[in-house]
């Protein structure tokens, strides 16, 4: 049998991709220089170094809509981005586009999110400006930048994973104005609004919020009546509509029927939902955990610590951002209700 090593696998990406993919052997580099793989391009390298971290990892245990939600079949922020990179790849390989690459950037935008979902964000950067004096709190803190310093700063114990910039900039571009430089990274910024869209509707079905007769019938009609086929309309219009402008698009018609989808859900679902009467005990817990270690920065581990002495806010927001929903809650049992009781 023979191996394919890099130098194949990179010879095959320049004959099968299109001109427009972004070829691992013509990646800008990383913050450090490092020598290649020996069987392995440096996406793969990303990849498999993202699936590896305990940033990944703790994504099973936070948040994505529904908090602590009843049942097992909620979709968590990991199964969300097993999704996303799943839609992406879809896109990605009709279009000629490097699946590794768009992989790893999948894999890695929601390292950075907090626990509790986006009241957990919302909830830090409000600490943080308050911790700053000022009011610019919706700044403050982005999950999006986050997962870029995680990857950059604050893995492997405060090393960073030091990996390829193509692949830092697409997860940091993910949402928010900036697109992202590669075609690849534009993929996953797409994709996330499609799973999102998607699969908060399945599960708000799920949950009993929400019934597919209640969807508005115009954004129906353009992109289906189901989970599967919604994103299966999706899919293929970024697909046709890329291939047919030359950039990664939706068409207007598609683009307009999906925005119109998430104001719906923004409007009757993520203002409300199952559990959702009790997020703001986790506004006001995560805001506690900040106010407690930013004056007693020496319980913050020190992988937090190895980076901004002069900014105590960031430190503790690495950490506090990084809990698990359930490990939040622990620490907080822990500083706030006596031993004796907790026993109880």
């Amino acid at each position: 049998m023979e191996t394919m090593r890099r130098e194949s696998l990179e010879r095959s990406e320049r004959e099968r991709l299109s001109p427009d993919a972004c070829f691992a052997n013509s990646s800008v580099g990383r913050l450090r220089p490092e020598g290649p793989d020996p069987l392995r391009t440096c996406f793969q390298c990303d990849r498999d170094r993202i699936l590896h971290s305990k940033s990944f990892r703790r994504l099973a245990h936070k948040t994505q809509v529904f908090l602590a939600p009843e049942g097992d079949h909620y979709r968590t922020r990991l199964i969300h981005t097993l999704e996303v990179s799943q839609v992406a790849r879809s896109i990605a390989r009709p279009l000629g586009l490097n699946e590794d690459l768009t992989e790893a950037i999948a894999l890695g935008h929601d390292l950075g999110h907090t626990p509790f979902g986006h009241v957990g964000e919302r909830a830090l950067s409000d600490a943080i400006a308050r911790y700053r004096g000022t009011t610019d709190g919706a700044r403050a803190f982005a999950h999006n930048e986050q997962s870029a310093r995680i990857v950059d700063l604050l893995e492997r114990d405060g090393q960073g994973l030091n990996l390829s910039r193509e692949v830092v900039d697409g997860i940091r571009c993910h949402t928010g104005e900036r697109r992202a430089r590669t075609l690849e990274g534009r993929v996953v910024a797409l994709s996330d609004r499609i799973a999102y869209v998607c699969h908060d509707i399945d599960d708000a079905e799920r949950a009993g919020l929400l019934r597919e007769a209640d969807l508005p019938a115009a954004p129906r009609s353009v992109l289906g009546a189901s989970s599967s086929e919604r994103i299966e309309t999706m899919v293929h219009d970024v697909v046709s509509t890329s291939a047919r402008l030359g950039d990664v698009r939706m068409s207007e018609r598609v683009w307009d029927a999906m925005m119109e989808m998430r104001a719906f859900l923004f409007d009757n679902l993520y203002s409300r939902g199952d559990a959702k009467w009790e997020e703001p005990k986790a506004y006001a817990m995560l805001g506690e955990l900040f106010s407690h270690f930013v004056a007693n920065l020496d319980e913050v581990p020190e992988e937090y610590r190895l980076h901004d002495e002069d900014r105590p806010e960031l430190q503790v927001a690495d950490f506090v951002s990084g809990m698990t929903d359930r490990y939040a809650v622990c620490v907080y049992e822990d500083l706030k209700i006596p031993q004796s009781w907790k026993r109880r």
